[in-house]
């Protein structure tokens, strides 16, 4: 069951009464939990709320949707709730820095909905290089192979970095995620700043994909002994002086 509205045009408190109303008719709606984890600001709280959401999709659901339809559950529409449920408890596990319990839900996720429609392998190999998890981060890069995503390629070359150091394998690595963003070296050296919140979007190959990969990979690579005058050193320089008006 989905509550109606939740993803749409409601919003705050009508929000908030729409779940709960849902929940007075079935206690086992697993989204009705997500939308008041959402409208929490209690970091614990929310992390409660999504637990109860993720018991409620295992009841709805039942052991034999498990059992039977692993590996392709997002195929599933019946299964979503369940998913959005789970998610939003290792995101809310990891602001808790509860990060090795985070990085099992993401994995079992992955495991779950073996095409990742919803992204978590982001999440997970961010969380795994902040763990100094090198090998089941290297590993998860394998298992997926080489995505155009700026986040995925300077992760990538961040994992056989912190593996090999400034071997071939690293420098070539990092080439190749420079070719599909730029700007992201400015952001993860300081060089470069956002002015306003973090964007919601990005088109590939943008300063906007590159403010939210250094939100998300940032903190891996400035944790990295030697990761950040390395990608100094690899980057080319910015050109100076004063662009040409179009």
């Amino acid at each position: 069951m989905e509550v109606a509205g939740s993803r749409s045009e409601a919003r705050g408190r009508r929000r908030i009464q729409l779940a709960r109303k849902a929940l007075e008719l079935s206690a086992d709606c697993a989204d009705a939990y997500v939308v008041l984890a959402e409208e929490s600001h209690a970091p614990d709280a929310a992390r409660a709320l999504y637990e109860q959401g993720v018991a409620a999709g295992e009841r709805a659901l039942g052991p034999d949707v498990f059992a039977q339809e692993a590996g392709r559950f997002w195929g599933i529409v019946g299964t979503r709730p369940y998913m959005r449920a789970r998610l939003g408890l290792a995101q809310s596990l990891e602001d808790l820095d509860r990060r090795d319990e985070a990085i099992e839900h993401y994995r079992e996720l992955i495991r779950l909905d073996q095409g990742d429609h919803q992204g978590v392998r982001y999440l997970l190999l961010t969380a795994l290089l902040l763990a100094a998890r090198d090998e089941e981060a290297s590993t998860l890069i394998e298992q997926f192979g080489d995505e155009p995503t700026a986040l995925w390629r300077y992760g990538r070359a961040l994992a056989v970095f912190r593996r090999e150091g400034d071997s071939r394998a690293a420098r070539e690595r990092l080439r190749t995620a420079l070719r599909t963003n730029r700007h992201v070296p400015r952001f993860l050296t300081d060089e470069a700043d956002w002015p306003g919140p973090e964007p919601t979007a990005y088109a590939p190959g943008s300063r906007e994909e590159a403010v939210i990969c250094d939100s998300d990979l940032g903190e891996a690579w400035r944790a990295t002994p030697e990761a950040i005058r390395w990608l100094r050193a690899q980057a080319p320089a910015r050109r100076s002086g004063k662009r040409r008006r179009r």
